[in-house]
């Protein structure tokens, strides 16, 4: 079987050089931005001005719709989506699943003389009504209790979906119950969002600023694998686990570090820019791509946005990189760790408060340490990453994460903060008394006379932070490639907000008393700097060193989902969210009971897909190579020969097959578990049973990868899913 996969795979490659390398080019990039969303431009052009006034009021402030100015704007958009081929439209959302939701509606209506008319009324384009009862709710919501609503979310501009034959407009939309609890991911990111704004105004206020809104951004890098899709089909685990649950390591891995920042294929290239063409039609501003460091691994990136925005836009772009990639006769693979041995991936989450009038609180400015706004909302972050570390933490578990966090490949479990070297100076200098001076970067001569001196930058970088500061944002490296960048943001957003509040409230308190802002200030961030300082930490998050200070200097080692989730319902956490109205105590609950569940799934899903492909795929194929060398060493007894080698090769076959059967049934009934009906149980032992049980079987189904021809292996390998491209 291995033999007609890669002949598949390496036909499919040929052909596409042959036939897909001829497409035409679309429209260039500038024209076909946006062009498939009802935008502000469309917007001004389509609307009555007071109905485009009203809505973009609502945009920008928070102002309710009312239902005339719904019904003009639905018409609108109707008549817009139409004109582009729109035959239906769907209230997109984003449940507790991990990915998107969509039930599709005709705009067509009958008319009493045998025809039809499209209609779409404001009332349909503000509620829709889609069925709740089989979405996660973590016990909010029975199965019998159906009823859920979808809101529209007038900040997020609707796009149009082209996809087979057919076009539909796609309105981003909340999800919550009918008793009006959260179902989903969007609701609570919005609310925190107005939270922390509220919490960074009232600090902005202080600094005279006139300012009426604070919102979050974030720009998140998107890592992903791409193989030729001959091989995914061969893989069971590939296509029910997303990860290799077998697979040896190939004389060949990263180890030359060949592929970072290499050039890229052409087949790989032709499916970028097709996936960059489809993500520029519905308005989302990627920017960057490029070689990452395992082989056929690659990165998408775009610019910052508002984090309600990049939120969606996120989704659509996973869900654009696995529809596009059959095209070219690939698989995207956005697990964490699709392949052992190699670098996993990542979903890099750029992260910064921006105001109203366009400036970014987290921009240091030339002289940092005269910069005494930016100085308290930076020291703010820092607060709230080091009293709100296990939220953050919890943000990004999951079974798959697991694989990676803590590998030497990315950021640990451990949650700390790299500053650089000029904020980490100018905040030691705070904590002894005030900052005086700052370190500067200056210029880079690089000795060669042709080339143009450099800006250096006055810091360097530092790959292994699971939270750094890079210049004008923070960068949260740990969070996972195959998760929705809504949760993450949600913890950040509610542990700043909390954070901002005390600073807030300790600043009022003391202008009050009748002290200036500066002396009030003054007297605030050595505080917390010397209260916070633990989380700083500019060297290498990998070693063993690191690991053992971080113990001393008191900080989590969560190094799993099981030890991480349950920080999510942590009294502290519940009244954070409770105060600032984001999550009720049920509802957070909820979301912990979901995770859970969904790791216990994940596990046992693996696990038995592991079972499966022992026994159906490498059992037999050991069987038979070990007939094979058996009847070889007969062969040569019968000559009257002696065949060490072949005994030899024989007694260690039979030693690994029978090992491999042993350890497939051992894992076979350690997945028969009750856990007395406790999530928390079941989750224990998959962690301290399954998970090893899984690791031991493909120890030894690997070993017999390395011994068995490649024309009596089954399954794809590492050497032909990474290389073949």
């Amino acid at each position: 079987m291995g033999s007609a996969v890669l002949g598949e795979a390496i036909s499919s490659i040929r052909d596409w050089s042959v036939t897909e390398a001829k497409e035409p080019r679309g429209p260039r990039a500038t024209e076909a931005f946006g062009s498939l969303v009802f935008n502000d431009e469309v917007q001004q052009t389509r609307l009555p001005k007071p109905i485009y006034h009203a809505l973009r009021r609502t945009m920008s402030h928070g102002q309710q719709l009312d239902g005339s100015v719904a019904d003009a704007v639905a018409s609108a958009m109707k008549e817009w989506a139409v004109e582009h081929g729109a035959t239906h439209y769907t209230h997109w959302f984003q449940p507790l699943t991990g990915i998107t939701a969509e039930k599709h509606d005709s705009f067509l209506s009958p008319t009493g003389d045998g025809r039809a008319v499209a209609e779409f009324s404001g009332k349909e384009l503000v509620r829709g009504e889609p069925d709740a009862s089989s979405f996660p709710s973590g016990g909010m919501r029975s199965t019998f209790e159906a009823r859920g609503y979808t809101a529209w979310d007038p900040t997020s501009p609707p796009w149009l979906l082209k996809s087979g034959n057919s076009t539909t407009l796609v309105i981003p939309t909340a999800f919550v119950s009918w008793t009006g609890e959260a179902l989903d991911k969007k609701t609570p990111l919005l609310r925190s969002m107005e939270a922390l704004s509220w919490q960074a105004i009232r600090i902005l206020r202080l600094f005279g600023s006139t300012a009426e809104r604070v919102i979050t951004t974030c720009g998140p890098e998107q890592e992903y694998f791409l193989i030729d899709r001959y091989f995914y089909l061969s893989r069971p685990d590939l296509i029910n686990a997303g990860r290799t649950l077998f697979g040896a390591k190939p004389p060949k891995g990263q180890e030359l570090e060949d592929q970072y920042f290499g050039a890229i294929p052409d087949r790989v290239m032709a499916f970028m820019s097709d996936v960059e063409n489809e993500l520029y039609k519905v308005g989302v501003p990627v920017k960057t791509r490029h070689n990452e460091v395992a082989p056929s691994q690659y990165e998408i990136a775009p610019v910052f946005e508002n984090a309600n925005v990049a939120t969606d836009h996120q989704m659509m772009m996973m869900e654009t990189l696995k529809r596009t990639a059959p095209k070219y006769g690939l698989a995207c693979l956005l697990h964490e760790k699709p392949f052992a041995g190699v670098n996993g991936s990542g979903k890099h989450v750029n992260w910064s408060m921006s105001d109203d009038e366009g400036n970014n609180l987290l921009g240091p400015g030339a002289n940092p340490h005269d910069n005494m706004q930016f100085l308290v909302f930076c020291t703010a972050v820092i607060r709230a990453v080091n009293k709100w570390q296990g939220l953050l933490r919890a943000s990004i578990a999951s079974a798959g994460n697991d694989h990676r966090l803590g590998a030497n490949e990315a950021p640990p479990a451990i949650l700390s903060i790299f500053l650089g070297d000029m904020l980490t100076d100018i905040f030691e200098q705070i904590e002894k008394g005030g900052a005086k001076s700052s370190k500067h970067g200056g210029e880079l001569d690089t000795g060669v006379l042709v080339l143009p001196k450099l800006p250096r930058d006055a810091g360097d970088r530092n790959r292994t932070s699971p939270f750094a500061f890079t210049g004008n944002k923070f960068e949260f490296r740990a969070v996972s490639s195959n998760q929705s960048i809504g949760y993450p943001n949600i913890a950040l957003n509610v542990a700043v907000t909390e954070s901002l509040d005390y600073m807030a409230t300790e600043l009022e308190k003391a202008t009050r008393a009748g002290k200036k802002l500066e002396a009030a200030v003054a007297e605030l961030l050595p505080k917390v700097i010397k209260e916070n300082k633990r989380i700083i930490f500019n060297g290498n998050n990998y070693s063993r060193e690191w690991e053992i200070e971080a113990g001393r200097r008191g900080l989590q080692n969560l190094k799993n989902t099981v030890d991480a989730l349950p920080q999510l319902v942590t009294k502290d956490v519940i009244a954070a969210f409770a105060k600032y109205k984001i999550l009720n105590a049920r509802e957070l609950h909820a979301r912990y009971e979901v995770m859970l569940e969904t790791y216990n799934k994940t596990v046992n899903v693996e696990g038995q897909l592991m079972v499966l492909m022992a026994n159906r795929y490498i059992l037999p194929a050991a069987f038979n190579y070990q007939t094979s060398v058996a009847q070889s060493v007969t062969a040569v007894k019968s000559a009257g020969g002696r065949s060490v080698e072949g005994k030899k090769t024989l007694d260690a076959l039979t030693k690994l097959t029978d090992e491999l059967k042993r350890r497939t049934d051992k894992l076979a009934g350690a997945l028969d578990h009750e856990g007395n009906g406790s999530a928390e149980k079941h989750a224990k032992h998959f962690r301290d049973t399954i998970v090893p049980a899984m690791a031991a079987l493909r120890e030894t189904g690997d070993a017999l990868e390395l011994m068995i021809p490649h024309e009596i292996w089954p399954l794809a390998t590492y050497r032909e899913m990474l290389f073949i491209k």
